[in-house]
């Protein structure tokens, strides 16, 4: 759906976006979609945790959206997408909001951001270094687990038994592409390679692991064991 945006409106400078799924992670790790957006070379603009007036032009939008589109009347999905494009096209180009004008007369500029995009354009200019500069930006914590592992995107990092029950520090070597694991101290730990982290992983969001296939995998290292 974004793709489809991107393409009929042009690519955003910026998205301001909810700190949630898909969007956020609550200050940790950002998601795959959150990564995939940035290596499009657009920006991404979290709002704090439960702060919904932080983007309140959106939140009252939909609003409005509900009261004329009434959802409650619509009897399946295709009739209320109908009733949706029907109020967007009514607010945007008929509504007078300013004497006798509409938005898109007040506002033409809005038409087109400028930034052309198409499905081709991503093929050649999605930019992986530009994702991983961001991820290296964050330091989050984890807790080794008791067979001395970390969970990152949902797959399982060894960091050693001996380490068990502590707090560690995992940071992204966007360079070498590996992640840095250290205790509170700041002694390195482990340093293992990021192999989730690529064009095909992130542009088609399958950095983070399954929760289930993540489990079945943590079973099947522990057997072997």
């Amino acid at each position: 759906m974004l793709r489809e945006t991107f393409a009929q409106w042009g690519l955003p400078k910026r998205l301001r976006v909810d700190n949630g799924t898909p969007w956020g992670s609550s200050g940790d790790l950002p998601p795959d979609l959150a990564l995939w957006i940035l290596g499009l070379g657009v920006g991404m603009h979290w709002n704090h945790p439960r702060c919904p007036q932080e983007n309140g032009v959106i939140e009252r939008s939909q609003g409005t959206a509900k009261n004329w589109a009434d959802p409650s009347a619509c009897i399946s999905v295709q009739q209320l997408q109908e009733a949706l494009d029907r109020m967007d096209h009514i607010q945007r180009e008929l509504y007078p909001v300013e004497g006798q004008l509409s938005r898109r007369q007040l506002w033409p500029g809005l038409e087109h951001s400028g930034r052309r995009y198409t499905r081709a354009w991503e093929r050649q200019h999605w930019n992986l270094p530009c994702a991983l500069e961001h991820l290296s930006g964050y330091a989050v914590t984890r807790h080794v687990s008791p067979d001395g592992r970390i969970m990152l995107y949902n797959r399982a990092y060894y960091v050693g038994i001996i380490h068990k029950g502590k707090t560690v520090y995992v940071m992204l070597d966007p360079q070498e592409l590996r992640w840095l694991i250290t205790d509170t101290n700041g002694c390195q730990l482990r340093c293992p390679e990021a192999k989730e982290l690529n064009a095909t992983t992130i542009q088609n969001l399958q950095v983070a692991r399954s929760t289930a296939d993540s489990q079945r995998k943590r079973r099947h290292a522990t057997k072997v064991q």
